[in-house]
Parts: structure tokens; sequence; C-alpha cells
């Protein structure tokens, strides 16, 4: 497959699956929007899972980026923060439907399944970029407060799905700005 059939398979992939959902959206489905040949795609992913998670791959390097991007050019604490701004901006996006690492935990629930694996490891990717900078400040419970801070986010990005964007990761913001007060930072 060519680099760009590849990409163009695993772009209608990641936008069929998060609208849809993975169960929900069909192999038929996806290669008549990308115009990939069944055979080929069973060429390159031996099954749906297989392309499922490369799908969620591409989502997580995207996030990986960004969040590498701004921990390269700010301060540990305006890094932690950008999170929420960048949740917001996310939550805003007339896409928005929730987040597709949550979706994949819930419908491959079994936490042994690959899937639910590759979720959880972008949840523990999010909760050690969280520890890294407050390591990076000195926080003596920098487990503890990445974690907290997660639970901010990850609930911002729930009540956003469950209840439609509004001002969720800003008011989380506020809370995360509080915590770190707190911490001394």
């Amino acid at each position: 497959m060519t680099s760009r059939k590849r990409e163009q398979l695993l772009s209608t992939a990641v936008d069929l699956f998060y609208r849809e959902g993975y169960h929900a959206t069909g192999i038929d489905r996806i290669l008549a929007e990308s115009g990939v040949a069944k055979m080929t795609l069973y060429k390159h992913f031996r099954s749906k899972d297989e392309l499922i998670m490369a799908a969620l791959e591409v989502r997580r390097q995207r996030t990986a980026e960004r969040m590498l991007e701004a921990e390269a050019r700010l301060q540990p604490r305006a890094v932690i923060l950008a999170v929420f701004d960048g949740l917001q901006e996310f939550l805003q996006d007339e896409a928005f439907r929730g987040c597709a690492f949550i979706h994949a935990a819930a419908e491959f629930h079994e936490r042994s399944h690959p899937i639910h694996r590759q979720a959880a490891e972008q949840k523990a990717f999010v909760e050690a970029y969280f520890q890294r900078q407050l390591e990076r400040l000195g926080v003596r419970s920098a487990a503890l407060l990445a974690r907290q801070l997660q639970y901010l986010m990850e609930g911002a990005l729930v009540m956003a799905h469950i209840h439609g964007p509004a001002d969720q990761a800003r008011e989380a913001r506020q809370a995360a700005e509080s915590l770190l007060q707190v911490a001394g930072i």
C-alpha cells in the first residue's frame, strides 16, 4: 500500500471510529469511504482490531506531538496549564465526540484486550507527562499531584461529552491552578 493509500485508509478509519464507534463501524464502510480495496487493507492489517490500534496510534501521536512541543517551549507550570487550554480548544471543535481512548476502553472493556491496554497506555502517558513537569518544579508528591491533575482533565473531558462542551476545561484549569498554588508552585 502506498503511503498515500495508507494515510487515506487511516484517516478514514480515525474519523469513522471516532464519530460512530469501533464496533459500529464496519470494514466495508471504511473501505467504501477510503477507496481502498479489501485485499490491500488485509495485506497490511490482519484484523479490524489491528486497524483500530493503528487509528488510535495516529491519535496518540498527534496528541504527544502537541504536548512535547509545548514542553520544549514553555516552563513546567505553563506546560501543565497548557494541557487544559488545549483541552478547551478540543472541546470547542464541532467534531468533538468525547475521548477516543475512553471510547476504546469502554468498547473493549476487558483490561487484557490489546485495544484496552493501548487506551490505558495513552492515559499513563498523560499522567507521566504531568508528573515530569511537577518533578521539574521540585514537587515532592509529584505522582499524587499528577494523578489529581489528570482527574481534573479527564473529568472535564467526560463532562463535556455528557453535557455538551462548555467551559469544563477552563473550570478544570482554575482548579488545577489552585492545586498548584497549594503545592507551592
